[in-house]
């Protein structure tokens, strides 16, 4: 099936496609942001928790597992990996990692009670019921988290209406309803 935009929450995929020469000259453009955020089941005792340097996500974890999405091919896992190895949490946590095919399978992991913590999106935390946000990594614990979108080579001429509206005032609105960051003008 023939693929007209391109949406990716990994500028290397985005890089990727573009040096193979398989985006449209000029179309690209760094649509959205996000952040990383430490999720732990509803009922959890946990309340607010501050994440900085010498953070020990494995001693807040206790007996449980910590949920993540997989750190060799998952933006989300990337990210996470990096953050904890910043604030210096990763060999501890390492082997109290539950590693999950991507990040809404380490929500669900949370969600259902299988991990007493996990690291995602805050965009997919706050549409999960079964879970609460309980702290924020801090921006500067891992590379910015964008949302780059594009038209493909081989886009048909309609595609630019499809960007032309995920780039309005009124997609703006909406995106921005679901947590994410809209980090350009909007163009209508």
């Amino acid at each position: 099936m023939p693929v007209n935009v391109f949406a990716s929450a990994d500028l290397d995929w985005m890089d990727y496609l573009d040096k193979k020469k398989l985006l449209k000259d000029d179309s690209r453009s760094n649509l959205l942001g996000n952040r990383l955020v430490l999720i732990a089941p509803k009922e959890s005792k946990l309340g607010n928790v501050t994440i900085g340097q010498d953070f020990d996500i494995a001693r807040l974890a206790g007996d449980g597992r910590i949920a993540i999405a997989d750190v060799l091919t998952v933006p989300a896992g990337k990210y996470a990996k990096t953050a904890l190895q910043k604030l210096g949490g990763w060999a501890a946590a390492e082997h109290k990692l539950a590693e999950a095919v991507n990040v809404r399978a380490a929500l669900e992991m949370v969600g259902r009670g299988e991990a007493s913590l996990g690291i995602v999106y805050e965009t997919d935390a706050k549409v999960e019921p079964r879970v609460k946000i309980v702290g924020h990594f801090p921006e500067d614990s891992h590379p910015a988290i964008i949302y780059p979108v594009a038209l493909t080579a081989t886009a048909k001429p309609e595609a630019l209406n499809y960007i032309a509206f995920m780039r309005s005032n009124a997609a703006k609105m909406i995106f921005e309803k679901y947590g994410f960051t809209f980090l350009i003008k909007p163009t209508s």
